[in-house]
C-alpha cells in the first residue's frame, strides 16, 4: 500500500481528535485509479465543538458505539499521503513517517490566478457544470477524498503527468517553497525583498516553518 488520498473530519482545532477518517489507495500518479477505500467513524474523548459540528454535521450522539478515537492509525506500508491542506490531517492522524503531497500547494503553484484554492473553490473552477452535486456531501471525509482524488487529476497537465510518487512529492515540497512571506510583520511582502537581518532572525528560530527556512536558504544559495 504506497500511496493514499486521505481525510479526517475531527472534533476542533483545539486538542483536535478523528471522528471520521476516509481514504483511496492509488496505483500510480499516471492512472490513479483507485485500488481499495476506506470509511469509519471513532469516538473521541472529548465533545465535538460547534465549529466542527457546523462543519461536518456528525453529532457526539452517532459516535457512542464507535471505537476510539485513539485507536485510528493508518494501514501499514503507507509512503505517500495525499490531501488537501494534508499538514492537518497528518498531524491528527499521529504525525506517522510518510511523505506528504499536498493538493493545495500544487493548485497553489499551477494556478496562482485564482482568488481561492479551497477544495470547493476548485471543484468550481474545473468542473462548474457538475460542482453543485459534487460538493452535496462536502465535509464528510470521504466524499472529500473524492474530491481531492479528482483536483490531483486536473492537476496532472500542468504537472507534466509526474512517472512516479516520489516525483510528484517533490513538486508538492517544492510548491510549497513560499514566495511570500505569511507571517509576521513582514506579511505578505516578497520574501525576496525581506532585510537581511530579518533573514537572519528567522534562521534563527527552532519552530519555523521549514518551507520558509527553505524558502530564505534558497536566496542565500541564488
Amino acid at each position: 500500500m504506497t500511496a493514499l488520498v486521505f481525510d479526517t473530519e475531527t472534533t476542533g482545532h483545539s486538542a483536535p481528535e478523528v471522528i471520521e477518517a476516509a481514504w483511496l489507495e492509488l496505483d500510480n500518479p499516471q492512472q490513479l485509479t483507485v485500488l481499495n477505500t476506506y470509511e469509519a467513524r471513532f469516538k473521541p474523548e472529548r465533545p465535538i465543538s460547534l465549529g466542527a459540528l457546523a462543519t461536518h454535521h456528525i453529532l457526539d450522539e452517532e459516535l457512542v458505539d464507535c471505537p476510539p478515537s485513539a485507536s485510528f492509525s493508518l494501514p501499514a506500508g503507507v509512503q505517500y499521503l495525499i490531501g488537501h491542506n494534508v499538514d492537518y490531517d497528518w498531524q491528527v492522524s499521529g504525525s506517522p513517517q510518510v511523505k506528504r503531497i499536498c493538493t493545495l500547494a500544487l493548485a497553489r503553484h499551477c494556478h496562482p490566478e485564482l482568488d481561492s484554492h479551497s477544495q470547493s473553490a476548485l471543484i468550481y473552477y474545473f468542473d462548474r457544470a457538475h460542482a453543485k452535486e459534487r460538493l452535496k456531501n462536502a465535509h464528510s471525509a470521504l466524499a472529500d477524498v473524492k474530491n481531492c482524488l479528482f483536483i490531483l487529476q486536473a492537476l496532472l497537465p500542468s504537472l507534466n503527468y509526474p512517472q512516479s510518487w516520489e516525483a510528484l512529492w517533490q513538486q508538492s515540497e517544492q510548491a510549497r517553497i513560499p514566495t511570500v512571506m505569511p507571517f509576521g510583520k513582514y506579511r505578505g511582502r516578497l520574501i525576496a525583498d525581506i532585510p537581511q537581518d530579518y533573514q537572519d532572525w528567522l534562521l534563527r528560530q527552532d519552530g519555523l516553518d521549514p518551507h520558509v527556512k527553505q524558502a530564505v536558504l534558497q536566496l542565500r544559495q541564488a
